[in-house]
């Protein structure tokens, strides 16, 4: 599916640079139109990817950094499931603004095309989820994201369908594997956002 057709359905898809997604972001987050939106979507990604993750981990306690967190739809689900440890992190101070009290332990505007200020082997699991798609953020930021998680440590992301190849994602995820970075534990096609035909990749991947 071209980026043409996907911009016909989700008009943020023909964006291009990081300063136009952020300024879309930071209307689409007035009134609660972006919460509205992905229920009106049966915006799925969020549950599909911690209904995945949490088939390898049953440790509630772990430190988990949702990247790209938006309105902290992730952060809802993980709470959901007993987990209770999280910060969050995304480009639009909009949603961070959206964000349930007290949901994460930790917010912080961030642009995940740059370095993250964190310290190596600090996260035990690192969730990105709607956050590689057209216009946002690319393939480099998996080189961060292990970075940050411990050896052992799960990465669990989506990427959009219509990027996959477009923006170098199937290269890097097996140059990572290739070079030992981490080891595959689930990676299939998502419904993502079924109501408007756009699917994605789900990967969770063991740091090694």
């Amino acid at each position: 599916m071209s980026q043409k057709d996907i911009g016909n359905k989700i008009p943020i898809y023909k964006l291009k640079t990081t300063d136009e997604v952020m300024k879309y972001y930071d209307e689409w987050g007035k009134k609660d139109k972006y919460n509205k939106d992905m229920v009106d979507w049966n915006y799925t990604g969020p549950k599909e990817t911690v209904k995945t993750l949490i088939k390898y981990t049953d440790n509630k306690d772990i430190l988990i950094f949702d990247a790209g967190c938006g309105t902290g739809l992730v952060g809802t689900e993980l709470k959901r499931h007993g987990f209770k440890n999280f910060h969050g992190a995304d480009l639009s101070q909009t949603l961070l603004d959206s964000v349930p009290e007290n949901l994460y332990q930790k917010l912080d505007k961030v642009d995940l095309n740059q370095s993250i200020k964190t310290k190596d082997n600090y996260y035990d699991i690192v969730m990105c989820v709607g956050t590689f798609t057209f216009g946002h953020v690319k393939s480099l930021a998996l080189d961060e994201f292990i970075r940050i998680t411990k050896k052992g440590g799960l990465i669990c992301f989506t990427i959009n369908e219509g990027i996959f190849e477009d923006y170098g994602f199937d290269k890097k995820i097996k140059d990572l594997k290739e070079n030992n970075k981490w080891q595959e534990l689930e990676f299939f096609k998502s419904d993502y956002i079924a109501s408007k035909n756009v699917n994605a990749w789900l990967g969770l991947f063991k740091v090694q």
